[in-house]
């Protein structure tokens, strides 16, 4: 294990984010004895609060979000001792003097994790660098959103690489420290089965859907600015399918593996001018049914109407040998009928049916790699049934099962976060964003969001509870191809 660095600082402590998955991933790290024992962790945010009460705020949201079997009393408390607090308003660069001193000594090395509006990201930077936090020994982590286009995020880098170098600085992808997505890379690479048709010769298409049944639940002011593709297509959805693109890489390590990543974005086909309105669905969720409850419409949850897009699907395209011609189908929304994060790899038919004279039907080969909220990877493949074949070869589609609940049953679960805060905290960059990532990524979208713009794109409607407009479905069918629902 690398040597952690000292002192933990994080901004948008008493936040939602905070509350539900960095104070619970970090004391899944302790519980474990995964941090340094001298490691302190230092909360800042608007709220004044004195490091007793912010102990006291802590140990609500251990209370409120930390499984039953993982609440340990003596474990929370000394957990708690690692906690301290400064009040600071970010934007005010003369509050980062009382921060540092609050800090104190850091020069067993400083690790920020900083959550905050894009606004206040130059400022906040500034700040730091003010005061002495951004030193060689300093390393930060950006959450999102880094901006809302190309422009808006290079403004927000520019200003981060002005005092912290790309070395030092972790942009955050929640999903990629999800262990499905791990997964991938040993599915691909770790396996010699998958890799020879593993392309545009064995491969038919691709889906990718990221479905959530919450509808705007406390984040208007913030989503009705953002919408669909910019909130989930331009950072998870984009790396997932980067994931499953990408070329071999040489070793299993941060430059290595976003190289390949890059490559993949970089070629994937703009986008742009009619093609816009032709590619892409877009869509806004209407009053319905979710989860068993009658649930109000975007409109009447935001209070107005709106043109933002709750709901995308899209069908990209990446123009290498390795994938060309190969179509991928993308889509994410809210309110839509269940849960879930997968993909689906849809291999193509076998060149000649022996099966056929005899009444055999095969089916194409699927993988499903389902990310939440099961966690899974299941192969379906054609199997003959038992019996005499007196009327014919009876063929059926049965799935090899690969449940990660189930064959790592005895190993914990573990949150996201928990993985990237000690990747952050030991500097292991392999599953963090570099920033020529993040640049094609909004590149690609932004083509997509003036090719909107140009055509006078309006969301079609769709009914909380569903999977979206009628017109996603188009989007496939056309091609012959059904969304795996």
């Amino acid at each position: 294990m690398r040597d952690p660095f000292g002192k933990l600082l994080l901004f948008g402590a008493t936040g939602d984010l905070a509350q539900r998955m960095l104070l619970p991933s970090l004391y899944g790290l302790h519980a474990d004895a995964l941090l340094s024992p001298g490691l302190t962790i230092t909360g800042t945010a608007r709220s004044s609060l004195s490091d007793a009460e912010y102990r006291d705020f802590a140990a609500k949201a251990l209370a409120t979000h930390l499984p039953e079997d993982r609440k340990d009393e003596a474990r929370i408390a000394s957990f708690l001792d690692r906690l301290q607090y400064q009040p600071l308003d970010a934007s005010k660069t003369d509050g980062f003097g009382a921060l540092a001193e609050k800090l104190g000594d850091i020069s067993d090395g400083l690790a920020i994790f900083l959550s905050t509006a894009p606004s206040l990201f130059e400022p906040t930077i500034q700040g730091l660098a003010s005061a002495g936090l951004a030193g060689d020994n300093v390393r930060i982590g950006l959450e999102k959103p880094l901006g809302f286009d190309l422009a808006s995020s290079c403004e927000i880098n520019d200003a981060v690489a002005a005092v912290f170098p790309e070395n030092r600085t972790f942009r955050i992808d929640h999903y990629l420290g999800k262990e499905t997505v791990q997964n991938i890379l040993a599915l691909r690479f770790g396996n010699s089965l998958f890799e020879p048709v593993w392309n545009a010769t064995g491969i038919d298409h691709v889906q990718i859907t990221v479905s959530e049944t919450v509808g705007l639940e406390g984040r208007a002011g913030y989503y009705d600015d953002v919408g669909a593709l910019r909130d989930m297509v331009q950072n998870h959805i984009l790396q997932l399918l980067a994931l499953i693109a990408m070329e071999p890489p040489a070793r299993f390590d941060g430059t290595s593996i976003r190289d390949e990543k890059v490559k993949v974005l970089r070629s994937l086909r703009p986008i742009v001018g009619k093609d816009a309105a032709n590619l892409t669905v877009t869509g806004q969720y209407t009053g319905g049914a979710s989860s068993g409850k009658i649930v109000a419409g975007y409109a009447e949850e935001l209070e107005k109407p709106s043109r933002t897009e709750t709901f995308v699907a899209i069908k990209a395209h990446v123009d290498n040998w390795r994938w060309q011609g190969i179509p991928f189908y993308l889509r994410t929304g809210k309110r839509m009928t269940e849960r879930r994060s997968e993909i689906v790899v849809q291999f193509k038919p076998v060149p000649h049916s022996i099966f056929a004279e005899r009444g055999g039907v095969l089916q194409s080969n699927t993988l499903i790699i389902r990310i939440q909220p099961e966690e899974y990877v299941r192969l379906l493949v054609m199997a003959k049934e038992p019996g005499l074949d007196r009327e014919g070869v009876r063929l059926r589609e049965v799935p090899l099962n690969l449940s990660l609940d189930h064959e790592f049953a005895s190993t914990r679960r573990r949150i996201a976060y928990e993985r990237l805060l000690l990747d952050l905290l030991e500097g292991d960059p392999t599953l963090f964003v570099r920033r020529d990532e993040v640049e094609a990524q909004w590149h690609w979208i932004d083509a997509i969001r003036a090719g909107w713009d140009a055509a006078d794109v309006k969301p079609k409607p769709y009914a909380a509870g569903t999977w979206g407009p009628s017109a996603a479905a188009g989007l496939t069918e056309r091609d012959g191809v059904t969304w795996n629902e």
